[in-house]
C-alpha cells in the first residue's frame, strides 16, 4: 500500500518540481493549497444553524413577552436576534455553495478507483467486551463459524462477571485491557489484531449480539477499493424493530456523520459514526495506529474516523444488519441523553479537536 500523507500535502498542486520554483512562487501555492484544504461546507454548516437558531430564539420570546408582561424588555432582543439572524444564514449559504459549486472539484482524490487484490480474504475478528457473559459466546460461536475468520479475540475491558470464561470457553484468544475506556478496549484489539501474519484483514466488533458475522462478507466486497469498510446501521430495512439505537440517535448519527464529510468533502460519504463493525486493511491499521489517541473513550469511533480521513486513508461505508443488544448497553446508547453528549463531544472534536476521557 502506498503511504498516505496528510490532507495538505495532498491538497497541494502538482506543477513542476519544487526546486525550480521560486519562493513567491512556493508560498503562493502553499496560501492556495491552505485555502484550498479548509473546510469551509462545515463552516457554513454551523453559520446557518447559528442563524436558524437566533430566529427561533427571537420568535419563541414573544411567548414571555405577552404571557409574563416584558413586552418593552424583551422586544428589542426578539428583533434584534430575528433580523440579524440573517447574517449568518446569508454567509453559510454563501460559504457552502462555494465549497460545493466552486471548489468541490479540485477537493476530490486524483487518484482513480482504487481495486486492490484482497488475496484470501481471512480475517481476524477482535470483539469488544464488557460484562457480555449473556452473549459473549454465543458472538464467538458466531463469528468463528465464518469460513474466512482465522481466529476471534476477545478483549475485556474489566469485566467483572463471566465473560472471559465463557469467550475462552466457546474458541476465542481472551485478552484483558487494564486501562478503563472504550478508546481503551478497541485500541487493544486493533493492537492485538494486527500481530497475525495469516491474515490482511482485521475485523472490529462487539460481543454484544448486535452486529452478525454473515455481514463479514459485504464488508470484504467493499476491501478492494478501500483501507477501512464501516458498517453503516443508516439502513432502515437492515436495522430490526426494536434496537438500542432510538430515532434521536439514528439520525444523530446520520447528522454528525454529514459534519465529518463536509469537513473533508470529496474524500467520503458517510452516515454513521458510531458504528462499531469495521473492517480494516492490516497494512493501513499498523501505520494509522499511532496516530490514534486511545484515551478518546465513548466518542472513539468518530476519532477513528476523522483521523483516518485526515491521513488520507481510503474510508467507505457498508450497509449492514443490526439487531437487538443481548443485555445490557454500557457504552453511549443507554438513553438518549447520554448519546446527545457524546454526539456533542464527537462535534466538538472533529471541529477543535480531540480530547482525552477525563
Amino acid at each position: 500500500m502506498i503511504e498516505p500523507h496528510d490532507r495538505e500535502d495532498f491538497l497541494a498542486p502538482h506543477s513542476g518540481a519544487a526546486t525550480s520554483q521560486s519562493k513567491p512562487q512556493r508560498t503562493r501555492g502553499h496560501l492556495a493549497a491552505a485555502l484550498l484544504g479548509q473546510p469551509y461546507l462545515l463552516y457554513g454548516v454551523y453559520l446557518f444553524c447559528i442563524g436558524i437558531v437566533m430566529y427561533l430564539a427571537g420568535v419563541a420570546l414573544v411567548l414571555p413577552r405577552y404571557l409574563l408582561g416584558l413586552y418593552d424588555e424583551l422586544t428589542p432582543i426578539s428583533e434584534f436576534l430575528v433580523w440579524y439572524s440573517g447574517l449568518p444564514l446569508v454567509l453559510g449559504l454563501a460559504v457552502a455553495t462555494l465549497d460545493i459549486l466552486v471548489l468541490f472539484d479540485g477537493k476530490r482524490r486524483l487518484t482513480n478507483l482504487r481495486t486492490d487484490d484482497v488475496g484470501n480474504g481471512k480475517v481476524t475478528v477482535a470483539l469488544t467486551a464488557y460484562d457480555d457473559e449473556e452473549s459473549i459466546a454465543e458472538a464467538v460461536r458466531d463469528f468463528l463459524g465464518h469460513p474466512l475468520v482465522a481466529r476471534v479475540i476477545v478483549v475485556s475491558n474489566n469485566s467483572k462477571d463471566r465473560t472471559v470464561e465463557f469467550a475462552e470457553a466457546a474458541g476465542a484468544i481472551t485478552v484483558s485491557e487494564s486501562q478503563v475506556g472504550y478508546g481503551r478496549c478497541v485500541y487493544r484489539c486493533l493492537t492485538e489484531a494486527v500481530k497475525f501474519e495469516d491474515t490482511e484483514f482485521v475485523v472490529l466488533c462487539e460481543g454484544d449480539r448486535t452486529f452478525r458475522s454473515r455481514d463479514i462478507d459485504k464488508l470484504l466486497a467493499y476491501a478492494p477499493h478501500a483501507d477501512i469498510v464501516n458498517g453503516t446501521r443508516t439502513v432502515e430495512v437492515l436495522r430490526e424493530r426494536h434496537t438500542q439505537l432510538t430515532t434521536f440517535m439514528f439520525y444523530g448519527n446520520i447528522f454528525v456523520g454529514k459534519l465529518l464529510e463536509a469537513k473533508y468533502l470529496g474524500a467520503s460519504t458517510i452516515t454513521d459514526v458510531g458504528s462499531t463493525y469495521k473492517l480494516c486493511r492490516k497494512s493501513a491499521l499498523l501505520t494509522l495506529l499511532p496516530k490514534l489517541n486511545p484515551a478518546i473513550n465513548l466518542e472513539f469511533n468518530a476519532h477513528f474516523m476523522d483521523t483516518a480521513l485526515q491521513h488520507r486513508y481510503l474510508l467507505l461505508e457498508c450497509p449492514i444488519t443490526f439487531h437487538a443488544r443481548v443485555g445490557i448497553s454500557k457504552g453511549g446508547n443507554t438513553d438518549n441523553l447520554r448519546a446527545l453528549t457524546v454526539g456533542l463531544r464527537m462535534i466538538r472534536g472533529l471541529t477543535f479537536g480531540w480530547r482525552a476521557a477525563t
